[in-house]
């Protein structure tokens, strides 16, 4: 079967998802639920399509199928922007009560510190990109010490109501929000597609890209703080899911059998789409909210993980 007739199928997927979670038992009630289920709808594409981009983009970068953005520390960063929050502000602060300022917090924060761990660990000459992700490592894990030494002296009350931040939930999205973070990746999806060609190359290695006449360097900074951006926007608006970008750019490689990043990426971006809507339909219809989407997402992931990690052991002996 061909890439393009795969493509249409996952697309025809998406559009019957859609339809399906939108439309299903609606029962008439287009003033209250259709609109709700429509920026759900609206969230959970937005947050699909940054968290595939972002990890097939990454993944180009460190030549490795089992790595996330999330070991630069992003997600470990949110929750404790968010835990510092509750600390010394309380749960009936401006920053937890009005979504926008917490949105933009959020994300000024992890952008500002991507740029900065970048800056720092790219200023004194070429360094090899393991050599960041190890510091990134080790940066996430003593953000997530910190976060738990917060947790621990928080008023039990305010953790209570900072749990819900630990979770990825498109239940309450606000409107507002998702046409915010819409137009940040827009933007940023608008720019990085202009170096798809150019991410093909990359692929190939660093030696071969650089005599192909690809700028390496300035590139991998480039596509670093886009990925960046794309988590911590994602991750702003529904919260933290660890494994969703390993499975779904993962599945696009394997169904697409392709080196163009522009078929990968739109792919996975699809597949995002039909997994959290997919997915979430069978939380709300199957499970009755008896568990919730990052959940399942993760337990999958996670068990997809140890696959990977089992068959490239194989690969590799």
């Amino acid at each position: 079967m061909r890439n393009s007739s795969r493509m249409l199928i996952l697309v025809a997927l998406a559009i019957a998802s859609v339809l399906l979670y939108v439309f299903y038992e609606l029962n008439g009630n287009y003033h209250y639920a259709f609109p709700r289920r429509l920026i759900k709808v609206a969230a959970m594409t937005l947050t699909g399509i940054a968290i595939a981009y972002s990890t097939v983009v990454f993944q180009t970068i460190t030549h490795n199928r089992i790595l996330t953005p999330s070991v630069m520390g992003l997600d470990a960063l949110y929750m404790l922007v968010q835990t510092i929050i509750y600390y010394f502000f309380g749960s009936m602060s401006v920053f937890v009560i009005n979504a926008q300022y917490n949105f933009l917090l959020a994300v000024s924060a992890m952008i500002i510190f991507a740029l900065v761990f970048y800056r720092v660990l790219f200023k004194e000459g070429k360094r090899p990109i393991y050599f960041l992700l190890l510091v990134g490592m080790i940066v996430g894990t003593f953000l997530g010490s910190v976060t738990t030494f917060f947790q621990v002296l928080i008023d039990p009350n305010e953790f209570l109501s900072l749990q819900s931040k630990m979770f990825a939930s498109f239940n309450n999205v606000n409107s507002d929000l998702v046409w915010l973070a819409g137009i940040v990746i827009l933007i940023t999806f608008i720019y990085g597609w202009r170096h798809m060609s150019q991410l093909d190359v990359m692929s190939l290695g660093r030696d071969t890209a650089i005599n192909l006449g690809v700028p390496y360097d300035k590139l991998v900074q480039r596509m670093l703080i886009l990925s960046s951006i794309l988590i911590a926007v994602s991750t702003a608006l529904v919260g933290p899911i660890t494994f969703f970008g390993l499975i779904v750019a993962n599945l696009s490689y394997q169904f697409f059998k392709t080196y163009k990043h522009s078929v990968l990426i739109a792919g996975s971006c699809v597949m995002s789409i039909v997994a959290l809507i997919g997915g979430q339909w069978m939380v709300e219809r199957v499970f009755n909210f008896d568990t919730t989407l990052s959940v399942i997402i993760n337990f999958v992931g996670g068990v997809y993980f140890i696959y990977l990690l089992l068959k490239e052991s194989r690969s590799a002996g």
